[in-house]
């Protein structure tokens, strides 16, 4: 071992080398970078010999110093590449939370992208030539769509709540009943939230039932809010019941010091159940019901960008704008301009246009045609997987409506010599990376939520792997 470790060439004599040159010149490095990388390589390669796990070529050898340089492009390659990149979900779940949520429309992206790539009336009044608010630019569209009298942005819907909690009720009591203390994704509960907002929780009720004298029964001087939260990641069912919004706004109204705030959670402002998925509340159903406040989330039944929106009454919600908090968790130019985009596909009924209400609201046999012509596609391939069409379902996803299953056709993968597992990593390796999903020790790819542009990669990385396989070739 001391002997190959006292083989290798030193950085010195590397540095003065022809293959240096080269491997500077083709990696575009200056002579300190390429030094750097280098000597990286020569650690790693020492690492491997002291810990007998080197099985390269002989450090006495020319093929030693090319591994070196490749050693060091791989290196460099790791290190200058990118941390997101494109992945096709082909699980059928639209809102999939682990890979980026709503996928933005081809209209929003190219508002987007027109406004990150110039100056912006962000806090500009051009007509006035003042100094304007950037409140203004997606409130308009949001209070047209809900009815609501005033609305603001922040970064998303914890932070909504916890801006809505800490502005109006710290070091005072709000109202919840016990069956809504939810916990949302990454372990966030709502009594967490209020924890750290100052506002002191008050639970009432019982996990399974809450009546509304529970609520009157603890309404004192020291009450500043009702919460309602909405239970939009799980669904009770059986011996149960709760209070509606119209008597908790009742209620409020009785007291001049209690507001009445609804976390909605998803929030939807398209009515899914005309096409028999789910029995969302709107937020105009519940602006039109009296609500002081209500929040939701803009990355999930909306469609649009992480974001919570905030809408209500206009005095409550110039309190929250006014607040020191509502600068730390402002949202930026971009996500203003997405939202105001996907909210103006609301507006002018264009809903299809979002991705996320096309993908929940798609009919099972447009995905049956999609499924059957991408088969087709790849038997002209002679391709070694054994393929069909089967039906299954999918889902929402993002905690939103859990109960509910959307009827779907799925591509069935097998093969005769390679696990369903070892098919889906080798998918998972593919560039773009491609995910499906296992069921019964099958790869099932549900193109309800797959792009006919990504259809054509999904063929070529189905046609790659089956090459690859039958040659013997490695993951």
């Amino acid at each position: 071992m001391k002997d190959l470790l006292r083989q290798i060439p030193s950085i010195y004599e590397l540095q003065h080398t022809e293959a240096f040159e080269r491997f500077i010149s083709g990696q575009n490095l200056s002579f300190e970078k390429g030094t750097e990388l280098v000597k990286e390589s020569v650690a790693f390669i020492r690492k491997c010999i002291l810990e007998n796990n080197w099985d390269g070529p002989h450090p006495d050898t020319a093929l030693f110093i090319e591994e070196i340089y490749k050693q060091a492009a791989h290196i460099k390659k790791k290190r200058f590449s990118l941390s997101l990149h494109k992945i096709i979900n082909a699980s059928g779940t639209v809102l999939h939370t682990n890979l980026g949520r709503a996928r933005l429309g081809v209209e929003t992206i190219e508002h987007v992208t027109k406004v990150a790539a110039s100056y912006t009336n962000l806090e500009y009044d051009v007509e006035n030539g003042i100094r304007g608010s950037r409140h203004t630019h997606a409130e308009k569209f949001i209070c047209e769509l809900t009815g609501a009298e005033a609305a603001m942005v922040v970064n998303n819907n914890a932070a909504a709540v916890f801006i809505i909690l800490s502005a109006l009720a710290k070091n005072k009591e709000v109202i919840v009943s016990r069956g809504e203390l939810v916990e949302i994704g990454g372990s966030f509960r709502v009594s967490s939230i209020m924890e750290e907002s100052g506002a002191r929780l008050v639970e009432v009720g019982t996990t399974n039932k809450t009546h509304l004298h529970d609520y009157e029964g603890h309404i004192g001087e020291e009450t500043a809010m009702i919460m309602k939260v909405h239970q939009s990641n799980f669904v009770m069912k059986g011996f149960t019941s709760s209070v509606g919004t119209e008597d908790l706004v009742n209620l409020s109204g009785k007291y001049d010091h209690v507001i009445y705030y609804e976390d909605l959670g998803s929030g939807a402002l398209f009515d899914f159940s005309l096409h028999g998925i789910g029995k969302e509340p709107l937020v105009r159903q519940v602006i039109e019901k009296g609500a002081d406040l209500v929040s939701f989330s803009g990355d999930k039944l909306l469609g649009g960008p992480q974001a919570g929106i905030i809408a209500g009454r206009k005095e409550v919600v110039n309190v929250l704008k006014k607040h020191p908090l509502a600068r730390v968790l402002r949202v930026d130019k971009m996500t203003l301009a997405a939202l105001e985009m996907t909210l103006l596909h609301f507006l002018k009924e264009e809903e299809l246009k979002i991705p996320a209400i096309y993908g929940i609201t798609r009919p099972k046999e447009d995905i049956k045609d999609q499924s059957m012509k991408l088969i087709a596609q790849l038997k002209k391939r002679n391709v070694s997987f054994i393929l069909e069409v089967v039906e299954g379902t999918s889902r929402v996803g993002g905690g939103t409506m859990p109960e509910v299953e959307l009827e779907t056709y799925l591509i069935a993968i097998g093969h005769n010599h390679v696990t369903s597992h070892e098919l889906h990593e080798r998918l998972r390796f593919n560039e773009p990376v491609i995910i499906g999903r296992i069921q019964q020790d099958r790869l099932l790819l549900d193109l309800r939520t797959v792009t006919i542009e990504e259809q054509e990669d999904i063929l070529e990385a189905l046609d790659k792997m089956s090459k690859a396989i039958e040659s013997g070739d490695p993951i």
